[in-house]
Formats: structure tokens, sequence, C-alpha cells
């Protein structure tokens, strides 16, 4: 039997997130990357900051990074990427969450993301298992739920169904959010998997396939399904 059925999903950054606090000069509580690092320096002492752009007045404010820290402290070329507005420090920056709870603020993640599906031809009446590897691109807390639905192209209820009937195996509650790679398993019926869940008090034994199979290349091509989604 063949075991090595897999398939790859990968949530791809569409867009930053924006960071949500006031703007002093105006209403508004969403800003955007500038693009740009501030370092000052004062004697051996550097001050390092993220700027931002008001998203309705483009006021710049400023995000500390570092304060007052020795230059001795900061990594040479860590340093030269501050000075030098380095896009990938920058990226990392704002979606940093530790630097969001550090300074106060929020992420708002809402169409940043969106979903890339490679996987091999499968139909869901073969018992082999297919294993569905998810990676993260950025750390967008997306509901598994969501993902899924994206991914597969059924509704909130099938999906549902088929985690309760055991055709969908998850290492976490659909309702959790995750950030992290995962993986999962999606089973056809009379497998043992499925088999051995549908004994379970309770389970159901009367659900039908209603997907036929999931995507359609056995090399990788881009986005053979592509979903913009909101975390």
């Amino acid at each position: 039997m063949n075991t090595d059925r897999k398939a790859l999903w990968a949530v791809r950054q569409s867009a930053l997130p924006s960071v949500v606090r006031p703007c002093p000069d105006c209403s508004s509580t969403r800003h955007r990357p500038s693009g740009k690092i501030r370092v000052n320096a004062n004697g051996k002492l550097l001050d390092v900051w993220l700027l931002l752009n008001c998203a309705a007045c483009d006021r710049t404010s400023k995000v500390p990074v570092h304060e007052r820290v020795h230059v001795s402290s900061l990594d040479p070329a860590r340093r030269m990427a501050y000075e030098t507005n380095e896009p990938a420090v920058v990226r990392e920056l704002t979606m940093s969450a530790s630097l969001a709870a550090k300074n106060g603020y929020l992420l708002d993640w809402t169409g940043t993301w969106e979903l890339e599906t490679r996987t091999p031809l499968y139909a869901l009446d073969d018992p082999t298992p297919l294993k569905v590897l998810v990676g993260f691109e950025l750390p967008v807390p997306v509901r598994v739920e969501r993902l899924l639905v994206r991914g597969l192209g059924l509704s909130r209820t099938e999906i549902r169904r088929r985690v309760g009937d055991g055709r969908i195996h998850l290492p976490l509650a659909l309702n959790a959010k995750r950030h992290r790679d995962f993986e999962f398993t999606i089973h056809g019926p009379g497998c043992v998997g499925t088999a051995e869940h549908s004994q379970l008090p309770g389970a159901r034994t009367d659900v039908r396939t209603g997907l036929s199979h999931i995507g359609l290349h056995d090399t990788p091509q881009r986005l053979s399904r592509s979903a913009t989604a909101r975390a």
C-alpha cells in the first residue's frame, strides 16, 4: 500500500499587518510601516525606532525597538540592517508580536494572507490516508476551520461533518487559531482510521462523500487553489 500520499499547503504573505493604535492627529487607529527604521546615536548609546505612517493622515510615528542600548550589544550586521532600512528587518519588526506587546498595540492581520495548495490527484474513496502539511510563511493567526474551508472548497457544515466522522483527523480543535506549521490527515471511507472512529459512541455513519478529488497536479504548481482570506 502506498504510504507516501502527502500534500503541501502554504499560508503565503500578501501584505503586512496594520498596527492598531490611536493617531495623535486624527481619529484613525490604523498605521502601516513606512519601510524605514531610525537609528539615533548618543555617544556609545543607541536608540532604534520602527517608523509608521498613519493610514488616514500619513503622520509619522515611532515604535521603540531599542532604547539606550550600548553599541557593542548589537550585532554589527543587525545594526547595519537598521541603518540601511533592510526590508527583511522592517518586515520582521512589523510582524513581531513581542514588539507589539512591549509597546501596547495590536496587529490587524486582515487581508494579509492567501492559501496556496499543492496536492496530488487523490480520490476520497481511496482508503489510503492523505497527509496534508500546512506551512506558514508569516505568523498570522488563522482559524483551522477557515483553512480547511479555503483549502478543500467545502462548506463549514461539511468540514465539521467530516471531522466528526473521522474522515478529517486534526491535531487541534477546529475553532483553534494557528500561526505555526502543523499536519492533518484526510481519510477515505472504509480506511482503518475512519472505521475505528465510526465505532465510537455517537459517531456518524451516514455521511456521503461530496468531494471526489483534492487538487489537480502531481507536481507543484503556482496557486492550484489560492484564496485571499481574513484571519
